[in-house]
Protein backbone atom coordinates (compact mmCIF):
# COMPACT_ATOMS: atom_id res chain seq x y z
CA UNK A 1 0.00 0.00 0.00
CA UNK A 2 1.54 3.52 -0.91
CA UNK A 3 1.32 5.90 1.17
CA UNK A 4 -1.69 8.34 1.40
CA UNK A 5 -1.45 12.12 0.95
CA UNK A 6 -3.50 13.52 4.20
CA UNK A 7 -5.83 16.57 3.34
CA UNK A 8 -4.69 19.98 4.81
CA UNK A 9 -6.84 19.56 7.52
CA UNK A 10 -4.81 18.26 11.07
CA UNK A 11 -6.24 16.41 13.93
CA UNK A 12 -7.79 18.87 16.12
CA UNK A 13 -11.10 19.16 17.75
CA UNK A 14 -13.05 17.76 15.19
CA UNK A 15 -10.90 14.88 14.46
CA UNK A 16 -13.05 12.82 16.91
CA UNK A 17 -16.34 13.77 15.10
CA UNK A 18 -14.35 12.58 11.96
CA UNK A 19 -13.86 8.94 13.17
CA UNK A 20 -17.28 8.87 14.91
CA UNK A 21 -19.13 9.79 11.65
CA UNK A 22 -16.77 6.75 9.74
CA UNK A 23 -17.88 4.42 12.01
CA UNK A 24 -21.56 5.10 12.16
CA UNK A 25 -21.46 5.50 8.50
CA UNK A 26 -19.40 1.66 8.43
CA UNK A 27 -21.82 0.34 10.83
CA UNK A 28 -25.06 1.77 8.93
CA UNK A 29 -24.15 -0.02 5.67
CA UNK A 30 -23.30 -3.57 7.98
CA UNK A 31 -26.31 -2.96 10.20
CA UNK A 32 -28.68 -2.87 6.86
CA UNK A 33 -28.69 -6.37 5.88
CA UNK A 34 -28.75 -8.44 8.71
CA UNK A 35 -32.56 -8.64 8.67
CA UNK A 36 -32.64 -9.60 5.23
CA UNK A 37 -30.01 -12.67 5.22
CA UNK A 38 -32.48 -15.28 6.03
CA UNK A 39 -34.87 -14.53 3.57
CA UNK A 40 -31.89 -13.90 0.78
CA UNK A 41 -30.65 -17.41 2.02
CA UNK A 42 -34.01 -19.13 1.48
CA UNK A 43 -33.94 -17.19 -2.29
CA UNK A 44 -30.98 -18.76 -3.18
CA UNK A 45 -31.13 -22.09 -1.39
CA UNK A 46 -34.72 -23.05 -0.89
CA UNK A 47 -33.98 -23.96 2.83
CA UNK A 48 -35.87 -22.16 5.74
CA UNK A 49 -34.87 -20.51 8.50
CA UNK A 50 -34.02 -23.84 10.82
CA UNK A 51 -32.73 -25.41 7.69
CA UNK A 52 -30.28 -22.42 6.48
CA UNK A 53 -28.96 -20.80 9.95
CA UNK A 54 -25.78 -23.30 9.75
CA UNK A 55 -24.94 -21.74 6.49
CA UNK A 56 -25.38 -18.27 7.97
CA UNK A 57 -22.71 -19.19 10.50
CA UNK A 58 -19.76 -21.05 7.67
CA UNK A 59 -20.57 -17.16 6.11
CA UNK A 60 -19.64 -15.34 9.29
CA UNK A 61 -16.62 -18.02 9.20
CA UNK A 62 -15.49 -17.21 6.32
CA UNK A 63 -15.21 -13.37 6.65
CA UNK A 64 -13.53 -14.16 9.93
CA UNK A 65 -10.79 -16.27 8.76
CA UNK A 66 -9.97 -13.96 6.21
CA UNK A 67 -10.21 -11.00 8.65
CA UNK A 68 -7.65 -13.02 11.03
CA UNK A 69 -4.97 -13.43 8.36
CA UNK A 70 -5.46 -9.55 7.37
CA UNK A 71 -6.28 -8.35 10.07
CA UNK A 72 -2.95 -7.51 11.37
CA UNK A 73 -1.25 -6.88 8.92
CA UNK A 74 -3.50 -3.91 8.21
CA UNK A 75 -2.60 -2.58 11.94
CA UNK A 76 0.76 -2.70 10.67
CA UNK A 77 0.24 -0.72 7.64
CA UNK A 78 -1.68 2.05 9.75
CA UNK A 79 1.10 1.97 12.00
CA UNK A 80 3.43 2.63 8.99
CA UNK A 81 1.41 5.17 6.58
CA UNK A 82 -1.16 6.57 8.77
CA UNK A 83 -4.61 5.44 10.00
CA UNK A 84 -6.25 7.50 6.48
CA UNK A 85 -5.16 5.34 3.89
CA UNK A 86 -5.99 1.79 5.83
CA UNK A 87 -9.21 3.26 7.09
CA UNK A 88 -10.03 4.56 3.20
CA UNK A 89 -9.15 0.52 1.30
CA UNK A 90 -11.57 -0.53 4.18
CA UNK A 91 -14.33 1.20 3.68
CA UNK A 92 -14.40 1.46 0.09
CA UNK A 93 -13.83 -2.90 0.31
CA UNK A 94 -16.82 -2.82 2.20
CA UNK A 95 -18.65 -1.39 -0.76
CA UNK A 96 -17.69 -3.47 -3.14
CA UNK A 97 -18.51 -6.79 -0.51
CA UNK A 98 -22.19 -4.95 -0.42
CA UNK A 99 -22.40 -4.98 -4.44
CA UNK A 100 -20.87 -8.60 -4.70
CA UNK A 101 -23.55 -9.77 -2.46
CA UNK A 102 -26.32 -7.45 -3.97
CA UNK A 103 -25.96 -9.33 -7.13
CA UNK A 104 -25.03 -12.65 -6.30
CA UNK A 105 -27.02 -15.56 -8.45
CA UNK A 106 -25.42 -18.61 -6.13
CA UNK A 107 -24.37 -18.98 -2.58
CA UNK A 108 -20.96 -19.56 -3.93
CA UNK A 109 -20.92 -15.37 -4.58
CA UNK A 110 -21.85 -14.77 -1.03
CA UNK A 111 -18.85 -16.20 0.60
CA UNK A 112 -16.41 -15.12 -2.39
CA UNK A 113 -17.75 -11.63 -1.07
CA UNK A 114 -17.65 -12.69 2.39
CA UNK A 115 -14.07 -13.38 2.07
CA UNK A 116 -13.12 -10.71 0.08
CA UNK A 117 -14.68 -8.77 2.53
CA UNK A 118 -13.01 -9.89 5.62
CA UNK A 119 -9.29 -9.08 3.77
CA UNK A 120 -10.02 -5.53 3.74
CA UNK A 121 -12.29 -5.20 6.91
CA UNK A 122 -10.39 -2.65 9.15
CA UNK A 123 -12.73 0.25 9.90
CA UNK A 124 -13.67 -0.31 13.79
CA UNK A 125 -9.63 -1.54 14.95
CA UNK A 126 -8.57 1.00 12.52
CA UNK A 127 -10.45 3.69 14.01
CA UNK A 128 -9.76 2.60 17.60
CA UNK A 129 -6.15 3.00 16.63
CA UNK A 130 -6.92 6.55 15.34
CA UNK A 131 -8.56 7.83 18.93
CA UNK A 132 -5.59 6.63 20.92
CA UNK A 133 -3.84 8.93 18.24
CA UNK A 134 -5.72 11.90 19.40
CA UNK A 135 -6.67 11.40 22.59
CA UNK A 136 -5.20 11.85 26.09
CA UNK A 137 -4.91 8.74 28.08
CA UNK A 138 -7.03 10.06 30.42
CA UNK A 139 -9.88 10.66 28.34
CA UNK A 140 -9.96 7.23 26.23
CA UNK A 141 -12.50 5.75 28.51
CA UNK A 142 -15.00 8.47 27.38
CA UNK A 143 -13.74 8.66 24.14
CA UNK A 144 -13.95 4.88 23.29
CA UNK A 145 -17.75 4.59 24.60
CA UNK A 146 -18.40 7.80 22.46
CA UNK A 147 -16.93 5.05 19.45
CA UNK A 148 -19.20 2.42 21.07
CA UNK A 149 -22.39 4.88 20.98
CA UNK A 150 -21.09 4.99 16.98
CA UNK A 151 -21.62 1.38 16.92
CA UNK A 152 -24.80 1.50 18.78
CA UNK A 153 -26.35 4.34 16.11
CA UNK A 154 -24.94 2.36 13.00
CA UNK A 155 -27.44 -0.52 14.78
CA UNK A 156 -30.20 1.70 15.58
CA UNK A 157 -30.77 2.90 11.80
CA UNK A 158 -29.57 0.27 9.52
CA UNK A 159 -31.43 -3.12 11.30
CA UNK A 160 -34.81 -1.01 11.25
CA UNK A 161 -33.95 0.21 7.73
CA UNK A 162 -33.00 -3.19 6.07
CA UNK A 163 -36.02 -4.32 7.79
CA UNK A 164 -38.18 -1.90 6.01
CA UNK A 165 -36.43 -2.22 2.28
CA UNK A 166 -36.00 -5.87 2.69
CA UNK A 167 -40.03 -5.91 2.61
CA UNK A 168 -39.74 -4.21 -0.88
CA UNK A 169 -36.89 -6.77 -2.67
CA UNK A 170 -34.81 -8.69 -0.60
CA UNK A 171 -31.49 -7.40 -2.64
CA UNK A 172 -32.47 -3.79 -1.67
CA UNK A 173 -30.85 -3.42 1.35
CA UNK A 174 -27.69 -4.78 0.13
CA UNK A 175 -27.85 -2.11 -2.55
CA UNK A 176 -28.60 0.62 -0.32
CA UNK A 177 -25.41 -0.53 2.21
CA UNK A 178 -23.03 -0.20 -1.10
CA UNK A 179 -24.54 3.05 -1.81
CA UNK A 180 -23.72 4.06 2.25
CA UNK A 181 -20.18 2.79 1.96
CA UNK A 182 -19.40 4.48 -1.37
CA UNK A 183 -20.09 7.86 0.15
CA UNK A 184 -18.36 6.64 3.38
CA UNK A 185 -15.44 6.43 1.21
CA UNK A 186 -16.10 10.04 0.01
CA UNK A 187 -16.48 11.59 3.22
CA UNK A 188 -13.20 9.84 4.03
CA UNK A 189 -11.05 10.89 0.79
CA UNK A 190 -12.29 14.71 1.47
CA UNK A 191 -12.86 15.26 5.06
CA UNK A 192 -11.27 12.55 7.47
CA UNK A 193 -7.74 14.19 8.64
CA UNK A 194 -4.29 11.98 9.02
CA UNK A 195 -4.47 11.18 12.98
CA UNK A 196 -0.73 9.63 13.09
CA UNK A 197 2.10 12.08 13.13
CA UNK A 198 5.22 10.80 11.15
CA UNK A 199 7.27 10.92 13.77
CA UNK A 200 5.39 8.61 15.73
CA UNK A 201 5.23 5.84 12.70
CA UNK A 202 7.46 2.61 12.72
CA UNK A 203 8.96 0.77 10.21
CA UNK A 204 6.72 -2.31 8.80
CA UNK A 205 7.78 -5.72 10.18
CA UNK A 206 6.03 -8.80 8.50
CA UNK A 207 7.23 -10.83 11.17
CA UNK A 208 5.17 -8.62 13.95
CA UNK A 209 1.81 -8.33 11.52
CA UNK A 210 1.26 -11.52 10.45
CA UNK A 211 -1.53 -12.60 13.17
CA UNK A 212 0.78 -15.56 14.65
CA UNK A 213 3.42 -13.05 15.27
CA UNK A 214 1.19 -9.79 16.78
CA UNK A 215 -0.63 -12.06 19.27
CA UNK A 216 3.02 -14.14 20.08
CA UNK A 217 4.39 -10.11 20.48
CA UNK A 218 1.56 -9.57 22.92
CA UNK A 219 1.72 -12.75 24.05
CA UNK A 220 5.18 -11.80 25.84
CA UNK A 221 3.73 -8.74 27.25
CA UNK A 222 1.89 -9.95 30.03
CA UNK A 223 0.74 -6.52 31.16
CA UNK A 224 -1.80 -6.19 27.66
CA UNK A 225 -1.47 -10.24 27.00
CA UNK A 226 -4.28 -11.89 29.54
CA UNK A 227 -6.92 -9.07 28.40
CA UNK A 228 -6.41 -9.74 24.89
CA UNK A 229 -7.50 -13.40 26.11
CA UNK A 230 -10.44 -11.84 27.28
CA UNK A 231 -11.44 -10.15 25.00
CA UNK A 232 -11.03 -13.55 22.74
CA UNK A 233 -13.31 -15.07 24.77
CA UNK A 234 -15.85 -12.65 24.99
CA UNK A 235 -16.10 -11.86 21.84
CA UNK A 236 -16.43 -15.77 21.29
CA UNK A 237 -19.83 -15.78 23.30
CA UNK A 238 -20.68 -12.35 21.71
CA UNK A 239 -20.70 -13.95 18.40
CA UNK A 240 -24.55 -15.32 19.27
CA UNK A 241 -25.80 -11.88 18.12
CA UNK A 242 -24.48 -11.64 14.96
CA UNK A 243 -24.86 -15.15 13.72
CA UNK A 244 -28.10 -16.15 15.28
CA UNK A 245 -30.36 -13.34 16.52
CA UNK A 246 -31.75 -12.58 12.74
CA UNK A 247 -32.76 -16.48 12.53
CA UNK A 248 -33.34 -16.84 16.27
CA UNK A 249 -36.01 -14.06 15.92
CA UNK A 250 -37.74 -16.05 13.35
CA UNK A 251 -37.56 -19.45 14.81
CA UNK A 252 -38.64 -18.75 18.20
CA UNK A 253 -40.77 -15.35 17.93
CA UNK A 254 -42.01 -15.84 13.93
CA UNK A 255 -40.43 -12.15 13.34
CA UNK A 256 -40.51 -10.59 9.96
CA UNK A 257 -37.36 -9.07 8.38
CA UNK A 258 -39.00 -6.13 10.15
CA UNK A 259 -39.49 -6.85 13.17
CA UNK A 260 -36.02 -8.46 12.92
CA UNK A 261 -34.71 -5.12 11.93
CA UNK A 262 -36.92 -3.16 14.42
CA UNK A 263 -35.28 -5.29 17.52
CA UNK A 264 -32.07 -4.78 16.38
CA UNK A 265 -32.74 -1.35 16.50
CA UNK A 266 -33.72 -1.61 20.12
CA UNK A 267 -30.49 -3.09 20.71
CA UNK A 268 -28.40 -0.51 18.90
CA UNK A 269 -30.43 1.91 20.93
CA UNK A 270 -29.73 0.87 24.56
CA UNK A 271 -26.18 0.27 23.28
CA UNK A 272 -25.59 4.27 22.10
CA UNK A 273 -27.64 5.34 25.43
CA UNK A 274 -25.08 3.27 27.74
CA UNK A 275 -21.52 3.76 25.92
CA UNK A 276 -22.61 7.39 25.42
CA UNK A 277 -23.32 8.26 29.01
CA UNK A 278 -22.72 5.43 31.36
CA UNK A 279 -19.12 4.50 30.23
CA UNK A 280 -17.09 7.08 30.34
CA UNK A 281 -18.88 8.22 34.09
CA UNK A 282 -18.16 4.84 35.08
CA UNK A 283 -14.70 4.45 34.23
CA UNK A 284 -13.96 8.21 35.19
CA UNK A 285 -15.52 7.34 38.82
CA UNK A 286 -14.17 3.72 39.46
CA UNK A 287 -11.23 3.36 36.85
CA UNK A 288 -11.31 0.42 34.02
CA UNK A 289 -10.92 -2.35 35.78
CA UNK A 290 -14.04 -2.27 37.76
CA UNK A 291 -16.14 -0.92 34.94
CA UNK A 292 -14.80 -3.73 32.25
CA UNK A 293 -16.29 -6.23 35.79
CA UNK A 294 -19.30 -4.63 35.81
CA UNK A 295 -19.69 -4.78 31.85
CA UNK A 296 -18.83 -8.41 31.49
CA UNK A 297 -21.14 -9.38 34.60
CA UNK A 298 -23.83 -7.69 33.00
CA UNK A 299 -23.38 -9.34 29.52
CA UNK A 300 -23.22 -12.90 31.09
CA UNK A 301 -26.56 -12.05 32.81
CA UNK A 302 -28.40 -10.68 29.84
CA UNK A 303 -27.26 -13.30 27.80
CA UNK A 304 -27.95 -16.20 30.67
CA UNK A 305 -31.96 -14.06 31.02
CA UNK A 306 -32.08 -14.16 26.65
CA UNK A 307 -31.70 -18.07 26.56
CA UNK A 308 -34.73 -18.52 28.55
CA UNK A 309 -36.47 -15.48 27.09
CA UNK A 310 -39.57 -17.18 25.66
CA UNK A 311 -41.88 -14.54 24.18
CA UNK A 312 -41.24 -11.13 22.15
CA UNK A 313 -42.04 -8.97 25.08
CA UNK A 314 -39.06 -10.67 27.33
CA UNK A 315 -36.14 -10.25 24.88
CA UNK A 316 -37.89 -6.59 24.06
CA UNK A 317 -37.23 -6.50 28.43
CA UNK A 318 -33.66 -8.06 28.68
CA UNK A 319 -32.36 -5.59 25.84
CA UNK A 320 -32.51 -3.46 28.51
CA UNK A 321 -30.11 -5.13 30.81
CA UNK A 322 -27.86 -6.34 28.17
CA UNK A 323 -27.34 -2.69 27.14
CA UNK A 324 -25.49 -2.16 30.54
CA UNK A 325 -22.76 -5.13 29.33
CA UNK A 326 -22.01 -2.08 26.45
CA UNK A 327 -19.31 -0.96 29.09
CA UNK A 328 -17.56 -3.69 28.61
CA UNK A 329 -15.29 -3.57 25.65
CA UNK A 330 -14.64 0.40 25.77
CA UNK A 331 -13.05 -0.34 29.40
CA UNK A 332 -11.01 -2.58 28.40
CA UNK A 333 -9.66 -1.10 25.54
CA UNK A 334 -9.17 2.09 27.44
CA UNK A 335 -7.26 -0.83 29.25
CA UNK A 336 -4.96 -2.13 26.40
CA UNK A 337 -4.15 1.22 24.34
CA UNK A 338 -3.05 3.02 28.54
CA UNK A 339 -0.16 0.07 28.27
CA UNK A 340 0.74 0.51 25.01
CA UNK A 341 2.94 3.12 23.30
CA UNK A 342 2.16 5.41 20.61
CA UNK A 343 3.99 3.74 17.90
CA UNK A 344 2.26 0.51 18.28
CA UNK A 345 -1.65 1.43 18.83
CA UNK A 346 -2.34 -0.03 15.26
CA UNK A 347 -0.21 -3.04 16.30
CA UNK A 348 -2.58 -3.73 19.36
CA UNK A 349 -5.72 -2.99 17.38
CA UNK A 350 -4.65 -5.36 15.20
CA UNK A 351 -3.80 -7.97 17.23
CA UNK A 352 -6.85 -7.19 19.36
CA UNK A 353 -8.58 -7.79 16.17
CA UNK A 354 -6.61 -10.72 15.00
CA UNK A 355 -7.96 -12.56 18.40
CA UNK A 356 -11.43 -11.95 17.33
CA UNK A 357 -11.51 -13.19 13.95
CA UNK A 358 -9.83 -15.42 15.41
CA UNK A 359 -12.67 -16.78 17.25
CA UNK A 360 -14.97 -15.84 15.14
CA UNK A 361 -13.34 -18.54 12.68
CA UNK A 362 -15.46 -20.93 14.48
CA UNK A 363 -17.63 -18.75 16.66
CA UNK A 364 -20.34 -18.51 14.20
CA UNK A 365 -20.25 -21.95 13.17
CA UNK A 366 -20.39 -23.29 17.32
CA UNK A 367 -23.50 -20.82 17.76
CA UNK A 368 -25.19 -21.12 14.69
CA UNK A 369 -24.92 -24.86 15.04
CA UNK A 370 -25.72 -24.89 18.52
CA UNK A 371 -29.50 -23.16 17.54
CA UNK A 372 -29.95 -25.38 14.46
CA UNK A 373 -29.54 -28.30 16.78
CA UNK A 374 -32.12 -27.58 19.57
CA UNK A 375 -34.38 -25.75 17.44
CA UNK A 376 -35.11 -28.45 14.72
CA UNK A 377 -38.25 -30.73 15.05
CA UNK A 378 -36.21 -33.77 15.98
CA UNK A 379 -34.44 -31.93 18.46
CA UNK A 380 -33.43 -34.38 21.57
CA UNK A 381 -34.14 -31.26 23.66
CA UNK A 382 -36.16 -28.27 22.43
CA UNK A 383 -34.52 -25.35 23.75
CA UNK A 384 -34.10 -22.35 20.90
CA UNK A 385 -32.38 -20.30 23.70
CA UNK A 386 -29.62 -23.22 23.84
CA UNK A 387 -27.14 -20.69 22.25
CA UNK A 388 -27.64 -17.54 24.56
CA UNK A 389 -27.10 -20.30 27.59
CA UNK A 390 -23.94 -21.40 25.88
CA UNK A 391 -23.08 -17.79 25.84
CA UNK A 392 -23.18 -16.52 29.07
CA UNK A 393 -21.28 -19.57 29.83
CA UNK A 394 -18.25 -18.58 27.81
CA UNK A 395 -18.68 -14.92 29.06
CA UNK A 396 -18.53 -15.72 32.47
CA UNK A 397 -15.52 -17.62 31.87
CA UNK A 398 -13.71 -14.99 30.29
CA UNK A 399 -13.65 -12.99 33.84
CA UNK A 400 -11.02 -15.38 34.39
CA UNK A 401 -8.30 -14.09 32.01
CA UNK A 402 -9.54 -10.95 32.95
CA UNK A 403 -9.49 -11.35 37.11
CA UNK A 404 -5.52 -12.27 36.09
CA UNK A 405 -4.66 -8.94 33.43
CA UNK A 406 -6.38 -6.83 36.60
CA UNK A 407 -3.65 -8.47 38.99
CA UNK A 408 -0.70 -7.47 37.19
CA UNK A 409 -1.69 -4.35 36.86
CA UNK A 410 -3.62 -3.88 40.25
CA UNK A 411 -1.91 0.26 40.50
CA UNK A 412 -1.86 1.16 37.01
CA UNK A 413 -6.19 -0.05 36.72
CA UNK A 414 -6.82 1.56 39.98
CA UNK A 415 -9.42 4.51 40.21
CA UNK A 416 -6.47 6.72 41.27
CA UNK A 417 -4.83 6.08 38.16
CA UNK A 418 -7.92 7.84 36.17
CA UNK A 419 -8.82 10.83 38.73
CA UNK A 420 -12.82 12.00 38.41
Amino acid sequence: MSETRAPATKPGKNAFFFVVVAVILNMLSFGLIMPVMPALLFELTGRTAEESVAIGGWLSATFAIANFFAMPILGGLSDRYGRRPVLLASIGMLGIDMLIMALAPTLAFLFFGRALGGLFSATYSVANAYIADVTEPEDRGRAFGMMGAAFGIGFILGPVAGGLLGEIDTRLPFFAAAGIAGLNFLYGLFVLPESLPVENRRVFNFARANPFGALVHFSKLPKVAWFIVAIGLFQIAHAVYPSTWNFHGEIRYDWSEFEIGLSLGVVGIGSAISQAILTGYLIKRFGPMRAAAFGLTMNAVALALFSIAGAPWAAYAVILVSALGGVAMPAINTITSTLTPPNAQGELQGAQASMMAMTLIFSPVLMSQTLQTFSAPDAPIYFPGAAFLLAAIITATACIPFAIGVGVNRRAMSPAAHPK
